[in-house]
């Protein structure tokens, strides 16, 4: 049987706090991406932390990639697909894309699970970006993307990321867990007993 980690509102708030500043010192980003649906409260949180007094707010943008699979049993436990499918994606022939070129960007997930859907963010992303860039006639603007995930967990991926991404340490993941399922709340029905559970245990 699967061994479910609960994780709250609360706990995920402070990994957001806790990642600000580095975040803000290494990766320096000027928008970010939140990959749909886990991406988007972690994303809209770290905002708030890495807001500065007389600057803006930093964008949020939005994709959907599906890659889990429903096990059909009891619960809502799912395993990782093997095929990446976009829910949502950028519009490209809008000024979304002019305004990712020159840009740090950053990646917002809620878990690097088996990788393949981070890669997959990554490369369509840098594809997508390099012809808007070539389009738009802005060869000497150079877009960096940075990932930030709450959760890592520890086992052998199938995605891999760009050499100098990882090279330049633009990958941040606030904590690392075993090869658990973890249970976000946005997933719950019930908050309360969702709360209760988390209680009841330590993310391993």
């Amino acid at each position: 049987m699967v061994e479910r980690v609960y994780v709250t509102y609360n706990q995920v708030h402070k990994l957001c706090q806790a990642s600000a500043e580095q975040i803000l010192n290494d990766f320096k980003p000027n928008l970010m991406i939140a990959i749909g649906g886990g991406g988007y409260v972690p994303a809209r949180i770290l905002r708030s932390f890495l807001k500065r007094p007389g600057s803006a707010n930093i964008p949020i943008q939005a994709i959907g990639l599906s890659l889990y699979e429903n096990l059909g049993r009891d619960g809502p436990v799912e395993e990782p697909g093997t095929k990446v499918t976009r829910t949502q994606w950028l519009d490209l022939s809008s000024l979304e894309m002019s305004n990712l070129v020159g840009k740090n960007i950053l990646i917002v997930d809620e878990v690097d699970d088996t990788r393949t859907t981070l890669e997959y963010a990554v490369k369509e992303l840098e594809k997508d970006v390099e012809t808007a860039r070539k389009k738009l006639g802005r060869e000497g603007e150079k877009t960096r993307f940075s990932i930030f995930v709450l959760h890592n967990k520890d086992k052998r991926k199938k995605g891999h990321l760009p050499q100098d991404m990882k090279e330049e340490n633009r990958y941040l993941a606030a904590q690392t867990v075993s090869d658990v399922w973890i249970c976000y709340p946005w997933e719950a029905t019930d908050i309360d007993e969702h709360d209760q559970l988390a209680n009841s245990q330590a993310v391993h």
